[in-house]
Formats: C-alpha cells, sequence, structure tokens
C-alpha cells in the first residue's frame, strides 16, 4: 500500500473518531508523522504536545492500522479512571473495542482477561498501579508483551522524579519494555514535560539514541485567556467567585490545594444558588462518575475539584478553569489548566492565589522520599522477618505512614531492593544505594518551582509566554491574550452583601472529630497489647474542633498559632470565643447535652486538658477558660510518664504513635479522686489532632479511672 493510501486509511479512522467528515477531519502533518513512525517504521516515539493536540488520535488511528494489518491489541498504560473512560468512549466512535482494568472494575477482570485472549479486544488501558499486582505481573503482563502490537504511556511524564507528578507504579515499565519484540512499536504522550523531564522519560523508555523519535511541539493554547486576581483574604476570594462565577462562560472546574477546601467552597458556592458538586479523593467512586456525567452534560455550572480530577479528563468545550490557591510547580498548573479551551476558541483562565498556599505546599513536600534512616530500618524490618510482610504488618515495624511506606516500597521494587511477591513485600537482599544526591536535587528543584509560581503571580510579562518558558518552549512568544498583553477584563470588586456572606460562611465554626475505634494491627509486634476493637467502655465519643488546619476558613487562623515555631501563650480571645459557640451548637445538636433524647449525651460535669510540649499555656488556658465560661469545675490534666521523653521521637504511621503514646500518660492522683467524686462526662481539651490517636489514649485512661464519656474537643484537625 502506498504511503497515500495509507494516509487515506489513516483520516478515514480519525473522520470515525471525531464523528465529522471533510478537512476536519484530516490529520496534521505533525500526528501524522506520529502515526507513519508507528505503523510503518514500527519505532518508539515521544510526543510532547500541547492539551488539544490530538495525543489520543494518534494512537487510536495507530492502533486500527495495526490490528487491520495483524497486529495485537494496543496496551495503553493510563493513569486515571476518568481518563479511561474518556478513552473507551472514544474508542468506541471509531469501531474500536476498547476495555479497562483498574481498581474500579476487579469484578471484570477475568472477563476482560478472556476477551483479550480471544482477539476480541483492540485497546487494552491498564492503570500503572496493576503492573506491580504479582497476579497481574506474574500472569497476565508476560503474555501482553508477547501480543501486544502497540505499547502506549499516556501521561509520561510521571514516570520521571524530575517531574511534578512522579509515580513509581510508572518505572514498572522498564520491566515490560524489556520483555517487548524488538518490532513493536512504543508511543510515550505528555502534554507536561520540560526538557530534563522530556529526557529523563525518554531514557527509561528506552527511546533514547538515533533512532529514537521525539516530536515537540509548541504549549502555547490560543484559546486560553490567562489572568490572575489578587484579592485581600480567603473571604474576598469566596465573595468574588460566589458572585462571578455565572459570568463566566459554560462550565468548567474550580481547583482548590485541598480535599476541605474544596468542600467547604462547594457548600458555600451551593448556598450562593450555584449548582455545583465537590471532587476529591474522598469522594466515592459512584459519585466521581456522577460528578463527571453532570458537567459533561453542563448539568452543573463547576465541579470544585483537587487535583483528584486533572491528567486527562475531556470535556472539549469546557468554559473555564479556576484555581483558588496556586499550584506548586507552573508544569503542574499548566496541565490544569490544560482542561479548558480544547473544542472551544475561547476560555477564561483565573489564578485567585492566597496566603496559605505556601504552608499546603510545605506540607506536601514534607511527604517525599523518606530520609535513608527510615529506608534502610524498613529493609532490615524485611530482611529480619524472613517472610512476605504486608503493610499492616510492616507498618508497626517502621517509622511511616502507610501511603509514605507504600510509595517508598514501589521504589525500592522498582530499584531492585525489595520485591513485591504474593502476601507482602520482601527483600531480595541485592546491594542498594540511596542516592541523596538526587533527591537533594529533587527538593530543591520543588523549591524552584513554587519560586515560580510566585512569580508568575508577579509578573508583568506575558503569562503564557512565562509557563512555556517553564516547560522549555523554545516558541515562547506573548500571546496577546492574557491580563498583562491585553489588560485585565475582570475587577476585584466585591459587595458587601457578598463579602459578608463569605466571612460568616468560613467564621463558621466547628468540625466533628470522629473517634478511634479500632486499634492498629500487629501491636503485639512492637510490645504493646492492644489489638482489635477498642471497648465501648473505653472509647471516646465523636468530638469537635474549631477548625481544619487545611481549610481557608479558621485554617488561616489556626495555621499561624499552632505551628511548630509559634510562640506559646494564652488563648486569644477571638478563637476561645469561637470554641465557646462550638460547645454551644455541639450541645444543641442532635444527640447534644441541650437536644435530650434517649441517645443524648448528658452534660458534662468537668474539664480535663492533656498535657503538651509545644503549646502548655496554650492547651491550659483554653481548659480553663472553657470552664469559666461553662462554669464548669477544671478536673485536672493528664500528666506525661517518666518515660514519655525516651518515646516522644515523631511516629508517622499509626501503629508507631500508638507504640509512643501508650506508655506517655498517666492520670494523677488528684485528677482521679476528682473524677471518683465528680462522675460523669467530661470535656477532654487538647491544641489539635492529626491521627487520633492522642485522644484515644487520654480517653481510655480518663474511662478506666472512673469517668464518664469522654468529649474531645481540640482547636484543630490536622487533615
Amino acid at each position: 500500500m502506498s504511503d497515500v493510501e495509507l494516509r487515506a486509511e489513516a483520516d478515514a479512522v480519525l473522520a470515525r473518531l471525531v464523528g465529522r467528515a471533510g478537512a476536519e477531519a484530516r490529520l496534521r502533518e505533525d500526528q501524522w508523522q506520529a502515526i507513519e513512525a508507528l505503523v510503518v517504521d514500527h519505532r518508539r516515539a515521544l510526543v510532547v504536545q500541547r492539551t488539544g493536540w490530538g495525543k489520543s488520535a494518534v494512537y487510536f488511528v495507530a492502533t486500527s492500522l495495526l490490528r487491520r494489518r495483524g497486529a495485537g491489541p494496543t496496551v495503553i498504560i493510563s493513569p486515571l479512571l476518568a481518563l479511561m473512560r474518556n478513552q473507551v468512549e472514544a474508542a468506541a466512535r471509531a469501531g474500536i473495542a476498547a476495555r479497562t482494568i483498574n481498581s474500579a472494575n476487579p469484578e471484570e477482570w477475568g472477563a476482560v482477561q478472556a476477551e483479550v485472549a480471544a482477539g476480541d479486544v483492540d485497546v487494552l488501558l491498564v492503570s500503572p498501579e496493576r503492573l506491580n499486582s504479582p497476579d497481574f505481573r506474574d500472569t497476565v503482563l508476560p503474555s501482553l508483551a508477547a501480543t501486544t502490537g502497540l505499547l502506549v504511556v499516556d501521561e509520561a511524564h510521571c514516570i520521571s522524579d524530575w517531574g511534578h507528578d512522579f509515580r513509581p507504579d510508572y518505572r514498572r515499565l522498564r520491566t515490560m519494555l524489556a520483555e517487548l519484540p524488538a518490532d513493536v512499536p512504543v508511543l510515550a504522550t505528555t502534554a507536561t514535560a520540560n526538557a530534563r523531564v522530556t529526557a529523563d522519560v525518554a531514557e527509561q523508555l528506552g527511546t533514547g539514541g538515533a533512532d529514537a523519535l521525539v516530536l515537540r511541539g509548541p504549549l502555547d493554547r490560543e484559546s486560553l485567556r490567562l489572568g490572575v486576581l489578587e484579592l485581600p483574604d480567603a473571604a474576598h476570594r469566596l465573595a468574588w467567585l460566589g458572585e462571578r462565577l455565572g459570568d463566566l462562560q459554560g462550565s468548567g472546574i474550580i481547583y482548590t490545594l485541598t480535599v476541605a477546601a474544596a468542600e467547604e467552597v462547594a457548600a458555600f458556592l451551593r448556598q450562593s444558588g450555584h449548582r455545583v458538586a465537590s471532587y476529591t479523593g474522598r469522594t466515592e467512586n459512584a459519585d466521581r462518575l456522577q460528578a463527571e456525567e453532570d458537567l459533561l452534560n453542563n448539568r452543573v455550572k463547576a465541579l470544585v475539584a483537587t487535583s483528584a480530577l486533572g491528567m486527562g479528563f475531556d470535556k472539549p468545550d469546557l468554559g473555564f478553569v479556576v484555581h483558588l490557591g496556586s499550584p506548586s510547580s507552573p508544569i503542574a498548573y499548566y496541565q490544569q489548566v490544560g482542561r479548558a479551551g480544547r473544542g472551544v476558541d475561547h476560555a477564561d483562565v483565573l489564578l485567585l492565589p492566597g496566603r496559605e498556599d505556601a504552608a499546603i505546599w510545605a506540607y506536601f513536600a514534607s511527604v517525599g522520599f523518606p530520609p535513608e534512616e527510615q529506608v534502610r530500618r524498613t529493609l532490615a524490618a524485611l530482611e529480619q522477618a524472613g517472610r512476605p510482610l504486608s503493610l499492616p504488618a510492616l507498618e508497626p515495624l517502621v517509622d511511616l505512614r502507610r501511603s509514605r511506606l507504600e510509595t517508598m516500597l514501589k521504589v525500592l521494587d522498582v530499584d531492585g531492593a525489595v520485591a513485591r511477591v504474593k502476601g507482602g513485600w520482601t527483600a531480595t537482599g541485592r546491594p542498594w544505594t540511596y542516592d541523596a544526591q538526587r533527591y537533594a536535587w529533587v527538593a530543591r528543584q520543588r523549591e524552584t518551582e513554587q519560586q515560580a509560581m510566585r512569580d508568575y503571580v508577579a509578573t508583568t510579562g506575558c503569562r503564557m509566554e512565562f509557563l512555556q518558558q517553564q516547560l522549555d518552549d523554545e516558541k515562547a512568544v506573548p500571546c496577546g491574550r492574557c491580563d498583562n498583553c491585553a489588560g485585565p477584563w475582570l475587577d476585584t470588586a466585591v459587595s458587601p452583601q457578598a463579602l459578608a456572606a463569605a466571612t460568616g460562611e468560613l467564621a463558621r465554626p466547628g468540625v466533628e472529630v470522629e473517634p478511634r475505634r479500632m486499634w492498629p494491627s500487629g501491636m503485639q509486634a512492637v510490645g504493646v497489647d492492644l489489638k482489635g476493637r477498642i471497648p465501648e467502655a473505653q472509647q471516646a465519643t465523636v468530638g469537635r474542633a474549631l477548625g481544619r488546619l487545611s481549610d481557608i476558613g479558621w485554617g488561616n487562623r489556626l495555621r499561624p498559632l499552632l505551628a511548630a515555631q509559634a510562640p506559646d501563650g494564652q488563648v486569644p480571645d477571638d478563637v476561645l470565643a469561637a470554641v465557646v459557640t462550638v460547645v454551644a451548637d455541639w450541645a444543641r445538636s442532635p444527640g447534644g447535652w441541650a437536644a435530650g433524647g434517649a441517645d443524648a449525651v448528658a452534660r458534662p460535669v468537668g474539664v480535663v486538658a492533656m498535657p503538651s510540649r509545644s503549646h502548655p499555656q496554650l492547651v491550659t488556658s483554653l481548659a480553663q477558660g472553657l470552664a469559666r465560661i461553662g462554669r464548669l469545675p477544671l478536673l485536672g490534666s493528664l500528666t506525661y510518664t517518666p518515660q514519655a521523653d525516651e518515646l516522644a521521637a515523631h511516629r508517622s504511621n499509626s501503629a508507631q504513635r500508638l507504640r509512643a503514646l501508650a506508655s506517655s500518660f498517666s492520670v494523677p492522683e488528684d485528677l482521679a479522686a476528682a473524677l471518683a467524686a465528680t462522675p460523669g462526662p467530661v470535656l477532654l481539651v487538647d491544641d489539635y489532632t492529626e491521627s487520633g490517636w492522642t485522644l484515644a489514649v487520654g480517653a481510655r485512661l480518663l474511662r478506666q479511672s472512673g469517668a464518664g464519656q469522654v468529649l474531645p474537643l481540640v482547636l484543630a484537625v490536622a487533615g
């Protein structure tokens, strides 16, 4: 077949894919160049092109052409469920049978694998996490590698830990690439890779060298108009959005930096009359599907989302993207704003930075790759076990939260130091070197990226050109559209009514604090005889906090008050007054002591304080103030045991925290006597709760000493 005939065949597939004919259904020359390299030359290619360029068209058209020529199914490594759903629907339009294997459809895996084996599947979309599943890796992956006609790595920047969204599961692709026959083409695609990430991805995919094809295009997005609105505080930002959301074109996405902020903003916008939904890592899968459908069909004005709604969500007519708070990286920002304006001539992109942004960046930066000592301890624990250890079994033996521990193990797996097998993880015994220089460089890179976001806000130059330069786009020129090129198109004014409503919403105090009901597994392995369900007679009740450290209301007030370097002192009057409001609302809520009813908690008979090393005056004065205003006796405080100092080292997972806390507190004689003399529920006061284990241990001790129900009350919830 001639090149002309092959090109015509490719254009016909594209016409079915996009549902149009004529000039609109002709591949561009750069798209055809990639397809030709895959189908005719069977090469490996890395495509770095802006969002909306048509990367999915390349691999679907190539799939159709290859399948007609007898090739096996295309395997697409795809990172997000929303992206997979979009891709399955797009494939169907082109007559391509696509199936998925991911965490949301385990009940379908057997049937999907049977369809693949029968040759009935043209495209198999696989989440990167499946590559490291022992069953999939050992039973499915070898046959896939032997029969694959095209391997596609979507969002390939995730491979590189120089990039903004490194995912260690992607590194498993090295194994699959090594097992592919030499003539199987490979396509890696991304819209967000600077020069260093491009080189790193190419090297890891085996696409470096003279035979590699790297297609890198200009990253300007002609449909996007970028702007920054600097407003005085969170209330002004929320008020502005409440008043102006209806003026923005079409429907869109409002990004926040935290789950708490997304839920908070969505609640306010609904109260302001807007149809919105929140979309975060806490959102149930069914609710996510419904939210995506509602946005795709314009049944909501916006989704208020964290980065959980990110790569690959495809709504061509998305009219706007607003960020309440700056992402920590210009590259991440470019990717998220790339959701807008893919199929329309004009879309607005607005950034409303906040004072709290840096504190949130710092938190996320703190959960990077662990220090060498923690890694070595984990390897030693696996070696000493002599058998596979699951995450719950390993967690009590190391000083890492489960999510961070799992990420670290995936990196070690790729490096060959550990292996994931049935039953858990084992140490391989292979030599392993901690690449301190690389990890330090990555940390410095994060700091550089954060400064770049500050520079983006402050720049008087073209904003699109700034972002393109951050991605090493050599064709970056002023766009002529952004607020710096063409002038601001929106003012920052908000009405007194809107500001009052937003201020009231953000000032509304009170967050429920769920008590711990189960002890962590594996405590016996670290010498603590606690297991299973916490007896009801030793549990705390559902408690209350003034706010979350991650929200944009009380969080902005509490973060500087509770920061590690903050000076200790008396509880501020406005904070005490707000806590009193929380207690009053608590009393009137269903189940509260003022509400009555068979299940109501009895009125507290006294106040007990937790001891604090970082904020002793703050906690004591808070307890004293509540006792005074509530006309309750201050019964006393728990105290630290002599071994508490020895156990006070930071413990980041539940088992290690509880190990440290279980022997760190005691009930002094005067408090025990006060509890015996004043039986009934008590308020247990502390500055903040992160894991809930301090409150759980304190409640257990108080109830064992004769207290009735224990009602935890803290200033802040860490999450």
